[in-house]
C-alpha cells in the first residue's frame, strides 16, 4: 500500500535472498532477523547500513493488507522476528497472544519516539508492552483542483454523481466502512447493527459513482488524472503532491481515522534479539528520517522530525497536523471474531451488489 520507486529493483534484489535460500538460518556474520512488512515501507539503503554495521542478515517479506498478513502469521508457516501491523491487528494479535513482550532495554533509540505516540499507542497495547511505533497518520479525500471546482470538506462529496466514474474507494472493509460511519455521524468501531446497516446501504448507494476499489492505484491514478477524487493514507497524499501539484488533501469534518503503524515480534520469533536491534537500529533519528523521506508517511520519531531540512515538510499540515484543529478522530479498534464477521459479511454485501 505504499509508494513506488526507482529503488524497487534494490528492493528485489534484497527480497531474492526469500526465493533463493541466502537468508537461511545461521547466514550472515551474526545471523538473520526476518522481517515482515509493508510493500514499499521502508528504504532498502536502510536495510543495507543495517546489515553491513551489524552482521546481521535481512530475510525481508512483505504484505498488502493487515488481513492478508495475520493467518499467514497465525498459522506460522513462516516464523518471523519483527512484523509492522496496524493498531487494531496488534490488538487482535495481543488478544490472541500471538506477540513477546519487548524488552525495552535492548531498544535504547526508543528515546527518539515522541510520549503522545506511545500514549496513542494505548489504545491498542494498553501497557506499550508490545509495539514500538514507526509511522502514523490519517486517511482522508484526495482531489484534483482542476476536476473538482466546489470546496472539498465532507465525505458526502464521495456520494455526489456529478463525479461518477471519477471516484476511488479503498478496497478494504474497516476504511470503506468508516467512510459511510463517519458520513452519517457513527463511531468507526460500532457494533450497532441498525448504524452498520445504514453505512452499507450508502456503500451500495455510492457503488454506480465508483470508478474503482484500490488500495495503492489510488496514488497512480490521481497523479496520472484518472480520477477526480480518492479515499488515500495521508503519507501518500504527501508523494502524490509531489508528482502533481494539482492534488490536494482534506480530513473531512465528520472526522476520520488517525492510525499507527508499529513494529511488533512475534511469540514465536527464531531471533529475538536481532528483532530488538533491528527495531532498535529504526529508532535511530537517521534511519528514521531516511524512510520518512523515502515512504513520505509521517514519522513519530521526533528526533528525526527535528532532523527535517524542507521547512514545507517540517511544517506540513498533512505530515504532521495539529490533531486539536478536528473532531471525531478516532483509533480502529479490535472487535473481536463477531465484529470481524459482521464486517466481512456486510462488505460482501456490499461487493456484491
Amino acid at each position: 500500500m505504499k509508494k513506488l520507486c526507482c529503488s524497487i529493483l534494490v528492493l528485489c534484489a534484497v527480497f531474492s535472498c526469500i526465493l533463493t535460500g541466502c537468508g537461511s538460518s545461521g547466514s550472515g556474520e551474526n545471523g538473520e532477523v526476518i522481517v515482515y512488512n509493508w510493500g514499499e515501507y521502508i528504504d532498502p539503503e536502510t536495510i543495507t547500513m543495517f546489515e553491513e554495521e551489524t552482521g546481521i542478515k535481512v530475510v525481508y517479506d512483505e504484505f498488502e493488507t493487515n488481513e492478508i498478513m495475520y493467518p499467514k502469521v497465525e498459522a506460522g508457516a513462516t516464523a518471523y522476528d519483527v512484523i509492522c501491523p496496524s493498531d487494531y491487528m496488534i490488538q487482535k494479535m495481543i488478544d490472541n497472544d500471538l506477540l513477546a513482550e519487548i524488552n525495552f532495554d535492548n531498544i535504547p533509540n526508543v528515546k527518539n519516539i515522541g510520549q503522545q505516540y506511545f500514549e496513542q499507542s494505548q489504545e491498542f497495547d494498553p501497557e506499550n508492552k508490545y509495539s514500538v511505533p514507526y509511522c502514523f497518520g490519517t486517511v482522508g479525500i484526495l482531489y484534483n483542483k482542476t476536476m473538482v471546482d466546489e470546496p472539498v470538506d465532507s465525505w458526502a462529496i464521495l456520494w455526489d454523481e456529478k463525479y461518477a466514474d471519477n471516484i476511488l474507494m479503498q478496497d478494504s472493509v474497516r476504511d470503506a466502512f468508516m467512510v459511510a460511519l463517519k458520513l452519517n455521524h457513527f463511531s468507526m468501531n460500532t457494533m450497532d447493527e441498525s448504524e452498520l446497516q445504514t453505512a452499507k446501504n450508502a456503500l451500495i448507494e455510492q457503488k454506480p459513482l465508483v470508478q474503482a476499489y484500490v488500495i495503492d492505484q489510488v496514488r497512480d491514478k490521481m497523479i496520472g488524472g484518472e480520477a477526480a477524487l480518492g479515499v488515500i493514507y495521508s503519507g501518500e497524499a504527501i508523494y502524490t503532491q509531489r508528482e502533481n501539484p494539482d492534488l490536494e488533501y482534506v480530513i473531512p469534518k465528520e472526522g476520520t481515522n488517525v492510525w499507527i503503524d508499529s513494529w511488533v515480534i512475534p511469540k514465536n520469533a527464531p531471533n529475538k534479539e536481532n528483532a530488538e536491534k533491528f527495531i532498535d537500529f529504526m529508532c535511530r533519528e537517521d534511519i528514521a528520517l531516511m524512510n520518512f523521506e523515502y515512504i513520505t508517511y509521517s514519522t513519530p520519531n521526533t528526533a528525526a522530525q527535528a532532523l527535517i531540512e524542507d521547512e514545507d515538510i517540517k511544517n506540513s499540515k498533512i505530515a504532521f497536523p495539529d490533531f486539536n484543529q478536528y473532531e471525531n478522530l478516532e483509533t480502529f479498534q479490535y472487535l473481536g471474531t463477531e465484529g470481524d464477521d459482521l464486517y466481512n459479511n456486510l462488505w460482501k454485501e456490499v461487493k456484491s451488489e
